[in-house]
């Protein structure tokens, strides 16, 4: 839509059946080179949402590789407590994943789509009965579950819901979505993954933040981020490193409403 006017479309329900589900993830880079390059074609709008969240199909030529999930700004709600542009802590929380080196957010670009200018990131076929709470029993978990724990501290992520953490159908791998809340200067985590409180960091989540600190922020994150949350940000990752063990909440409160 060249006048960039809202998208009319369905409500993409919860029984959607994706026709990419059994297929195996793509690799990083092709999946970043269709998420730039595809024409985008609004399926329908994500349920629950209170900002506006479409899945949506990626054309190239007369094919459709992948879908995505767009997000785009003019539909964000203006929140008392949060900077607008929140689709940009989107873009900024696949590329912290990526630098520690844990890879748990999917490929995620930013876009000028049908609405305007938003983030547009990959969308991952999973299973939505499974969540954090009902995947906690399972220890094969339990690796890609601390390095969620640790991601989440240093992005200072806000609303970690147990339905943020999707299983891929395709290979059970473990994905986090819905990051726009990251990233704030002041210290407000909320999260569901307190399981690991008072743990010692294993050595890949150990090994990922040093990496991060040796490296410093990357120019996209640091271009994503304002002064103020780049030094939270460093600081955080910092401070748990040094710490040697997984945070803890004496208070009880630092959750997410609702829960999953």
């Amino acid at each position: 839509m060249s006048d960039h006017q809202q998208p009319e479309s369905e409500e993409a329900g919860d029984d959607y059946d994706s026709p990419f589900r059994d297929r195996a993830p793509l690799p990083t880079d092709e999946a970043l080179m269709i998420l730039a390059e595809a024409e985008i074609e609004v399926l329908g709008r994500m349920p629950y949402s209170s900002n506006a969240t479409f899945l949506v199909d990626l054309k190239l030529e007369e094919d459709y590789p992948a879908q995505a999930i767009y997000k785009p700004e003019r539909g964000e709600q203006p929140l008392w407590d949060f900077p607008g542009s929140l689709f940009m802590r989107e873009i900024a929380a696949y590329v912290l994943s990526e630098q520690l080196g844990w890879g748990h957010v999917p490929p995620t670009i930013e876009v000028d789509g049908p609405a305007g200018i938003g983030s547009l990131q990959l969308f991952v076929p999973a299973n939505f009965e499974e969540h954090y709470f009902t995947l906690l029993d399972d220890d094969r978990f339990h690796p890609a579950f601390r390095e969620i724990c640790a991601f989440d501290f240093v992005a200072n992520n806000t609303d970690r819901k147990a339905g943020h953490i999707l299983l891929a159908e395709a290979d059970d791998e473990l994905w986090c979505i819905d990051n726009s809340l990251c990233f704030h200067q002041e210290f407000k985590l909320r999260t569901v993954v307190w399981d690991f409180a008072g743990e010692q960091l294993p050595p890949h989540v150990s090994e990922g933040l040093e990496k991060f600190l040796d490296d410093g922020l990357s120019p996209q994150l640091a271009e994503l981020l304002t002064p103020f949350e780049r030094d939270a940000t460093l600081t955080r990752a910092r401070a748990l490193l040094q710490n040697g063990e997984f945070p803890a909440d004496p208070t009880g409160r630092r959750y997410p409403w609702p829960m999953v």
